[in-house]
């Protein structure tokens, strides 16, 4: 099947329409990220040596003096996610999203063995010293992008003024990582967009209630056409799910809780009340550990599990106004936003 074929022509028409939402709003951007050897221990040793690939980001707002917001995803996730957070809070922040190595425009890595999250945890280090910030920077974080920037917060706690952790605490249980990873691994091949409209329906019936419009949006810029599968595809190197899998077949268990302890800066934990993932029990540890040096804000959000999509104008208006220092509350709770209007 052609791409040039009327149905994808429909659905590459659509999506480059929605698209044109935030024409202007945003630069692409490129920096070398230089692969050390010290985080290429699967590598045999005669093959070790430095290198360098392009890692890929979005710089959202006009005004290079606003506080920055660094936004980081999930295992599968693209930086084009964060789109509709990072629109309505560019006016208030310069908002910058990565693709994390081997996922959307990044570059890949020479094994496999070299994704784990101690190369992710430098990749957001080589970022954040490639933008030069004034001082300490706001970090966000979806699920694996959560457990990066807190791995980050706790080595250099002076590097981050304040972090939100979308759905993700220092503990997973075992069987929900088990079941996301063994479904990552696998290779999809969508041969129409009602194959994309099923897949990508399943992978985010947990990330919330939003429209068609949004989810198309989101289906065009996870996956890429292919040629030679006559198809589309997702937009990464397969071989950093299946070392995901490894990872967690391996060891199931996550268990961050020595970096919890090292974390300095105030939190805010969005928490999607149907999650699998962040259970109740690990909010109160994670409150009961962080009182004595920060705060810790729990916003809970309705009809949705892990993770929240940020696309909610309600949920992205307390992020800004939680990152401005004008929430003080222990806990909220964030009711579902009118749908945005249709493109």
């Amino acid at each position: 099947m052609s791409r040039s074929t009327p149905v994808w022509a429909a659905f590459e028409a659509t999506a480059e329409r929605l698209d044109q939402r935030f024409t202007g709003l945003f630069t692409r951007h490129q920096f070398e990220y230089e692969q050390p050897v010290r985080m290429q221990a699967g590598v045999p040793a005669r093959l070790r040596r430095p290198y360098t690939t392009p890692v890929a980001y979005t710089q959202w707002g006009r005004d290079a003096d606003a506080p920055l917001l660094v936004c980081v995803g999930g295992v599968a996730n693209t930086a084009m996610r964060f789109s509709f957070l990072a629109a309505d809070l560019s006016s208030q922040f310069r908002v910058v999203c990565m693709d994390w190595l081997g996922r959307g425009q990044s570059g890949w890595l020479a094994d496999d063995s070299e994704y784990h999250r101690a190369t992710y945890v430098e990749q957001l280090r080589q970022l954040l010293e490639r933008l030069q910030p004034r001082g300490p920077v706001h970090v966000l974080g979806s699920s694996m992008g959560g457990s990066v920037a807190m791995a980050l917060a706790a080595r250099w706690p002076g590097r981050v003024a304040r972090l939100v952790l979308n759905d993700v605490g220092p503990s997973i249980p075992p069987t929900r990582r088990r079941h996301r990873a063994e479904t990552l691994a696998r290779y999809y091949v969508f041969r129409s967009p009602e194959d994309i409209a099923r897949r990508l329906g399943a992978a985010q019936k947990n990330d919330g209630p939003v429209s068609p419009e949004v989810r198309h949006y989101l289906a065009w810029h996870q996956t890429r056409w292919s040629e030679e599968n006559a198809g589309r595809v997702y937009r990464h190197d397969q071989r950093a799910l299946l070392a995901y899998r490894r990872e967690v077949q391996a060891r199931a268990e996550l268990d961050q809780w020595a970096d919890w302890a090292k974390v300095r800066c105030p939190v805010l934990l969005m928490h999607g009340l149907e999650s699998d993932a962040l259970l109740a029990p690990t909010i109160a540890r994670m409150r009961r550990e962080l009182h004595a040096r920060a705060a810790l804000t729990v916003a809970h959000i309705p009809q949705t599990g892990h993770t929240p999509l940020l696309s909610d104008r309600n949920q992205t208006h307390w992020i800004g106004q939680w990152l401005g220092g004008q929430v003080l509350t222990e806990a909220l709770s964030i009711p579902l936003a009118w749908p945005r209007e249709p493109w």
